[in-house]
């Protein structure tokens, strides 16, 4: 209702999608048609572990930051204005890094109108999980989808919660969405096992159609990459990880037991010596 009676929305064409942190609208402004994402409130959202999601993200207002942390009426006021807002500025960054997310418009009283992703007829693109492939066409979409999750990891950002159920298919390609609960690969400690469970979702679900992908690892092969500072958007990828085995140097180890010993027989024969001259160390 805010957008409308702000002219900022024409109005409502039908609804399109309810999900576990917003329902979706298709809507009519003076620029075209667009999706406008009304984002449910925390008590209603599904996540039950956002916290592990907001860790490392920044709030610049130490006022804003106690009342989080307080959980007073205003700080759930500006947690929810957080959650949305991270949303639109992982779009900015993400598209400005080259990963196909739609694009963002404005957020205004927990709307965010952004662009509508259509297929070939100009219906609003379906998603991976209303969708079958044959082989080909599944190592296809999903070199494409671990080529734009490099780009997101090489921008600092981890999905979270990425699966077929949230990205689209234009005729372009794969379309990431669903963005609020994005991690910050730097700074959040459990980016790590996110960014993994991310890529065996879609290793499972590409795997049905092309079986090879099922047993794939780019998951913990780019994370590895990514934290030798060797991860770009167009580096080559296996699919395969190998943890490092590098045999421990038994003889370096022996070498600081020996020195250790020697230290530990200097020290007593100098308390020794000390006790004799009646001194004490």
């Amino acid at each position: 209702m805010p957008l409308l009676e702000d002219g900022l929305i024409d109005h409502v064409i039908q609804p399109l999608r309810s999900g576990k942190e917003a329902d979706l609208f298709i809507v009519e402004t003076s620029q075209g048609v667009r999706c406008a994402k009304v984002y449910k409130e925390a008590r209603s959202r599904g996540f039950r572990q956002a916290v592990l999601y907001q860790e490392g993200r920044a709030v610049r207002n130490s006022r804003r930051d106690r009342a989080m942390a307080n959980k007073s009426r205003f700080g759930r006021h500006e947690r929810e204005e957080v959650w949305q807002n991270a949303e639109v500025s992982a779009l900015f960054t993400l598209a400005d890094a080259g990963v196909r997310v739609p694009k963002p418009y404005l957020c205004v009283d927990g709307v965010l109108l952004m662009e509508l992703i259509v297929d070939d007829a100009g219906d609003p693109a379906p998603r991976l999980s209303d969708l079958v492939f044959t082989e080909d066409e599944a190592a296809t979409i999903h070199a494409a989808l671990m080529r734009d999750v490099a780009r997101m990891l090489c921008a600092d950002i981890v999905h979270g919660d990425l699966s077929e159920y949230n990205v689209l298919l234009d005729r372009a390609g794969p379309v990431i969405i669903d963005l609020p609960q994005h991690l910050s690969a730097v700074a959040n400690n459990s980016a790590a096992a996110f960014f993994v469970r991310d890529i065996d979702h879609l290793a499972t679900f590409f795997g049905r159609f092309a079986p090879k992908l099922a047993t794939s690892d780019y998951g913990r092969e780019m994370w590895a990459l990514y934290q030798a500072r060797a991860l770009g958007p167009e580096t080559p990828l296996t699919g395969t990880y190998h943890p490092e085995t590098t045999a421990p140097d038994i003889a370096a180890v022996l070498r600081e037991i020996d020195a250790a010993r020697r230290e530990e027989e200097q020290r007593r024969a100098r308390l020794a010596a000390q006790a004799e001259t009646g001194s004490v160390e």
